[in-house]
């Protein structure tokens, strides 16, 4: 097999996904009351490790990436393309250390939801939709998504799209500090991808 780069090349190149309550697409300069809406609310970013916005000029440098970088999609609702969150499609760390994926492609998801539209079955809607787009159209083949251990919200979304426990980390967040969680890992399944497991001491995936 050739060998390629873990983190696969991504971009959103104004592509659209949608489910029945979701448009999933890039953000825009014109979201950006939106996004302040919703990741200047204490308690929603720090769920995600980073610290809620205190201006708008904060979100406005944010949203300027989110464009820049092109990996993260808005999280908007159909009826009215209202911005409720962010799903990024992100590079992730210790390439030359997890070495069971040196012959595959994949990347990261990060997600956050407006405190205003948890518990409604959202996130695990817009989730399932990206891993689709990613695994039939992308041809990726393993996706990664972690959580802190306090996050026991993000933790059930991610079970519930089929992710399963992988490492138990130390994570550093945004905010300099260092919280204990979960790296969990996804497979394609519709690839029979055969890892060789690295670091056992972190390691918690069974087969």
């Amino acid at each position: 097999m050739e060998t390629v780069a873990m983190n696969a090349k991504f971009k959103l190149n104004g592509k659209k996904l949608y489910t029945k309550r979701l448009i999933l697409r890039p953000f825009e300069y014109n979201d950006l009351d939106d996004f302040y809406e919703y990741a200047s609310v204490e308690g929603v970013g720090e769920m995600a490790g980073w610290k809620h916005h205190e201006s708008i000029e904060e979100s406005r440098k944010i949203l300027n990436l989110f464009i820049d970088e092109d990996k993260t999609f808005a999280v908007c609702l159909r009826e009215n393309n209202k911005v409720i969150g962010s799903l990024g499609v992100e590079m992730y760390g210790s390439e030359h250390k997890l070495t069971e994926f040196s012959d595959y492609k994949g990347r990261e998801l990060g997600f956050v939801l407006s405190k205003n539209y948890w518990g409604r079955g959202i996130m695990p809607e817009a989730v399932n939709e990206v891993i689709k787009f990613l695994f039939t159209q992308c041809d990726f083949d393993f996706l990664l998504c972690g959580y802190f251990l306090f996050n026991k919200q993000s933790a059930r979304v991610q079970q519930k799209c089929g992710f399963r426990p992988y490492r138990k980390l130390f994570m550093q967040t945004k905010m300099e500090t260092t919280e204990e969680g979960i790296l969990n890992l996804l497979l394609n399944p519709e690839k029979n991808l055969k890892l060789t497991f690295s670091h056992p001491e972190t390691l918690i995936y069974t087969d």
